[in-house]
């Protein structure tokens, strides 16, 4: 067996013969990254070698694409591959495709090359390093077609960077217990869904109580005390042997969007069960109780609630809530307690603020900068505080034929311009994002001109102070628009929420365990909304962001991460709770 050490110590030209197989055809990248020896980690190996590849002319790189074989392609039927793409694309099962299927491929093949000018690259092994089914793999070929050249070319080294990901694994043997174990969690709760088609997982239904359920289940064979509280949330404790000590506070929430992903939420919930386990098996304890906590709710779908779980947590529950009904008129009082919950009890759930030593939260980014640095894991710096409204605008209803264009009071036209309008102001800045992800014209019709046209508004920024200046510019500017266009607005706030700095001595803390890795420190704003934003009212809060793939898509069943991301993160959450340093 190869070991790290090995190619540590061997002189450059074993080293490049060892890697000779990693990237296809292509020594050169193993020739420059040898430079950069001693490797600290193998993490850090595999991003030398992704860097000599970033490095490189765009000729070296087309080149390094088309040294990869076709999927079940002209050199596949020839026996022509090597001994690693022979294997990776049997292991698909491209070998046993139908007449259809193989048709199919060939069909894509050809409309992929003449699009692209190189061949279509996948990791067949997939995210968990077991295989992407042969209808998976049809379908990604499909839905890459319709990429932009450039977007496609970074699409390409990125799946031959983990096609070299998996290659290194076998060769140097490395540990995958704690990846693995969350990639088949994830995959087991993520079959579980209250729709036939994609997962959905909303409030106390009976999938979020079969999950519920289950993470109690894997936390207690983990070696953890185990309860689910009044409201849901899903608590496991890993004692100290000082029964006095504080609590650290670990955890993400369970319940998803509609058609969400497998890792929003869960990941965080998942990977800190797999890092108790690690513990447990070795009997090592803590010199302080570890709390991982998965949260009930955050997301809002059924209730348009969200933060359930978490303001339970902190004493912030808003027992009105409890009087909101769901679509069928179910009241979250009436769920709760059909579930056998007592929503008397949510007050008493509240965390003391002096039992607590922090709340640290691991989640995948949900965005591409990580993916596009090529960088497993950052360092979260805040999470974005939010501005949202509703805007409803009312012109005149009138013949489409007979107004002219001067003349008209159009509602959807006022719109349009706003829509144009908050991109322009929120694009101008970085950091922060204005989105109009609702867009309506109630009762339109083709040859009328619309007289109402309803809008959503959502602001977000890491720094308060450039949130809510944006908002007071688009604010004025929707006014000026509509009084120009002779168009009335309305405009309703329904979410005001504060920015969540992360504390500075956390976040070192976890910036340490990522550069003890192997890896470089990257600090990065959360645009999207977390449980660490509530838990931030009664205890200081960081946060580890974890890449996420197919372009950083998240809130979609398209979301994805690899066994090998969940690996290194699991292995820097370890380091980092041995190593925790309580604030003075």
């Amino acid at each position: 067996m190869t070991t790290l050490s090995d190619l540590n110590s061997g002189d450059a030209a074993a080293f490049v013969e060892t890697l000779r197989g990693i990237y296809e055809h292509s020594p050169w990248i193993a020739e420059r990254a040898a430079g950069r020896r001693p490797f600290a980690s193998a993490a850090a190996l595999k991003l030398a070698l992704q860097d000599a590849v970033a490095t490189a002319s765009t000729d070296e790189q087309l080149g390094l694409i088309r040294a990869h074989p076709e999927l079940a392609g002209k050199a596949a039927l020839a026996g022509a591959l090597t001994r690693e793409s022979t294997h990776e694309q049997a292991g698909a099962g491209l070998h046993l495709c139908s007449e259809a299927e193989y048709a199919q491929l060939q069909q894509l093949n050809a409309d992929y090359n003449a699009r692209f000018g190189f061949p279509f690259i996948l990791a067949v092994k997939g995210p968990d390093g077991k295989g992407l089914t042969r209808q998976a793999i049809i379908e990604t070929f499909a839905r890459r077609l319709r990429h932009q050249r450039a977007d496609e070319m970074a699409e390409c080294l990125r799946q031959i960077h983990r096609i070299a990901e998996l290659r290194l694994d076998a060769l140097l043997a490395l540990p995958t217990d704690i990846g693995a174990a969350v990639m088949q969690w994830a995959a087991t709760i993520g079959a579980w869904s209250e729709q036939d088609d994609g997962l959905t997982c909303s409030y106390m239904t009976d999938v979020h109580r079969r999950t519920a359920a289950q993470l109690a289940r894997w936390m207690e064979q983990a070696g953890m005390q185990v309860h689910i509280d009044t409201v849901g949330n899903v608590v496991g404790r890993y004692l100290s042997p000082d029964a006095g000590a504080r609590t650290l506070v670990t955890g993400s929430h369970y319940d998803t969007v509609r058609d969400g992903g497998h890792y929003d939420g869960r990941l965080g919930i998942l990977l800190p069960i797999a890092v108790v386990r690690h513990l447990h098996e070795r009997g090592e304890r803590l010199p302080y109780h570890l709390e991982v906590v998965g949260f009930a709710e955050e997301e809002g779908v059924r209730f348009k609630s969200t933060f359930l779980g978490s303001t339970a947590l902190t004493g912030h529950f808003d027992l009105a809530q409890l009087d909101q009904r769901d679509a069928d008129g179910v009241s979250m009082r009436a769920a709760l307690a059909a579930t056998g919950h007592d929503p008397a009890a949510i007050p008493a759930l509240a965390r003391r603020p002096e039992d607590l030593l922090g709340f640290v939260e691991v989640h995948i980014e949900q965005g591409p900068v990580l993916l596009e640095r090529g960088l497993p894991l950052g360092v979260v710096t805040a999470i974005a505080g939010s501005s949202r409204y509703l805007v409803a605008l009312t012109g005149l209803a009138s013949h489409a034929g007979t107004t002219p264009m001067g003349m008209r009071r159009d509602a959807a036209a006022a719109a349009a311009e706003i829509v144009l309008m908050v991109e322009r102001r929120c694009g101008a800045v970085p950091a922060l994002v204005g989105t109009v992800g609702q867009l309506q014209v109630p009762g339109g019709s083709v040859n009328v001109i619309p007289g109402a046209c309803t809008l959503s508004l959502d602001i977000r920024a890491a720094d308060d102070a450039v949130r809510l200046a944006a908002v007071a510019d688009v604010l004025a500017a929707i006014d000026d628009i509509c009084a120009r266009r002779q168009v009335e607005a309305r405009v309703e706030a329904t979410v005001s929420a504060s920015a969540a700095p992360c504390a500075p001595w956390m976040m070192d803390q976890l910036g340490q365990a990522i550069l003890r890795a192997g890896l470089p420190r990257f600090d990065l704003a959360s645009g999207a909304g977390h449980d660490a934003m509530a838990m931030a009212r009664v205890t200081d809060v960081a946060m580890l962001f974890v890449r996420c793939g197919n372009g950083g898509i998240s809130h979609n069943r398209l979301e994805t991460m690899t066994g090998d991301d969940a690996q290194i993160a699991g292995e820097v959450l370890l380091d980092f709770l041995r190593r925790f340093a309580p604030a003075r």
